[in-house]
């Protein structure tokens, strides 16, 4: 196993799923795999129609009124979506929970670097809380939530919007799409801007990219939204017809000053989203995380009786973070010596991912590896 592929209980943005055969067998038709980000004048029908599918099927999945043709990855939508809170409020402070994927604070301060803008991390007594009692609701231009979280924790979407004092600020919900299978969608919940990573929809972990980011709004913000929007119509004889519509050039005219310079998508990875969620349906898209949920459930309380490993908080999905009696980075050396890939978070922490693709075997298999110790 050492010198063969490992076992891969790792998560944290990014999970290892069954990928049907047809996704790459239809993605890698050379129509579609040598395209580019074309122009309205060059774009064809073909390409508009299942980039139109796929904003459709985004808006459904999220509970958002409207939603982009993808952005380059979610570390990169998130920031994107503060971008857009910035311009639609006119203040200045975008606050961020410290419960948010670190990757993608750093990707939003890299963004925001040379904007006239404060970012705020929220104080937390735990990751299972935030604290908004010292939000300047006055200068918040947005509040950036994760749910579940980075440590697998469901946040109280509702509870948070329900503290909102300013209609101005826009609250910023990110989190695995696959979760809304369960879970309320961030529409539901009164989220104004879902942002995301939509690499479970299709797309293999390949190293780390390339990704696909996903981008829905509520209606209020339709004008103001980055990227591409694919609309449907009618040609002048009555056939239906699909279009470029509201894309955002304003880079071109306003240049610091405009909402986004955002003016391409992950086209092929959009595709294969498009190409897995037709394949999948609406029943099996939730049947897929409700496996996630009880083969992650199941090994969490397996490894919970383990003695020197606790299960640190049981508020999860499909990811949850357990406590080490010895340093997390000596375990991971030798899981990946015995075959797996598990995620350290601290010292003394690992944060262990569980999806439909792992067998009963390998779960077992893992259970064991903890109780060696």
């Amino acid at each position: 196993n050492e010198k063969g592929n490992k076992i891969c209980f790792s998560g944290a943005g990014a999970y290892d799923h069954f990928i049907p055969t047809a996704v790459d067998f239809l993605a890698n038709r050379s129509e579609f795999y040598t395209s580019y980000t074309p122009y309205q004048a060059e774009v064809s029908q073909g390409t508009l129609q299942y980039l139109y599918e796929f904003q459709t099927m985004i808006c459904e999945i999220t509970g958002m009124d409207i939603s982009n043709a993808s952005l380059y990855d979610g570390g990169s939508a998130i920031a994107e979506a503060c971008s857009l809170a910035l311009a639609y409020s006119r203040k200045k402070k975008i606050y961020i929970s410290t419960s948010l994927n670190p990757r993608y604070i750093e990707v939003i301060k890299t963004y925001l670097s040379y904007r006239d803008t404060e970012i705020i991390l929220l104080k937390n007594n735990t990751p299972e809380e935030n604290d908004l009692s010292l939000i300047d609701w006055d200068n918040a231009a947005g509040i950036v939530i994760q749910s579940p979280n980075y440590f697998g924790i469901i946040e109280d979407l509702q509870n948070i919007k329900s503290k909102f004092k300013n209609s101005k600020t826009q609250l910023i919900v990110t989190g695995d799409p696959f979760n809304y299978g369960i879970l309320k969608t961030p529409g539901e919940c009164g989220a104004d801007i879902y942002a995301g990573e939509g690499q479970v929809f299709g797309n293999y972990l390949s190293y780390g990219g390339p990704y696909l980011g996903l981008f829905a709004a509520k209606k209020h913000l339709m004008r103001k939204m980055p990227g591409r929007i694919i609309g449907k119509t009618e040609d002048l004889i009555g056939n239906e017809g699909y279009v470029l519509t509201l894309q955002t050039r304003e880079q071109h005219i306003r240049r610091e000053n405009a909402t986004s310079n955002i003016c391409t998508n992950q086209g092929l990875l959009a595709l294969r989203a498009t190409i897995y969620l037709s394949l999948i349906g609406k029943n099996g898209f939730k049947n897929i995380i409700s496996q996630c949920f009880d083969k992650a459930h199941y090994l969490a309380k397996e490894i919970d009786k383990i003695e020197g490993f606790n299960l640190k908080y049981k508020n999860f999905i499909r990811e949850f973070v357990i406590d080490c009696r010895l340093s997390s980075e000596d375990i991971l050396e030798k899981a990946y010596s015995h075959g797996f890939l598990l995620k350290s978070i601290s010292n003394n922490e690992l944060l262990i991912a569980v999806t439909e693709k792992r067998s009963d075997n390998e779960i077992s298999q893992l259970i064991n590896f903890f109780k060696s110790f």
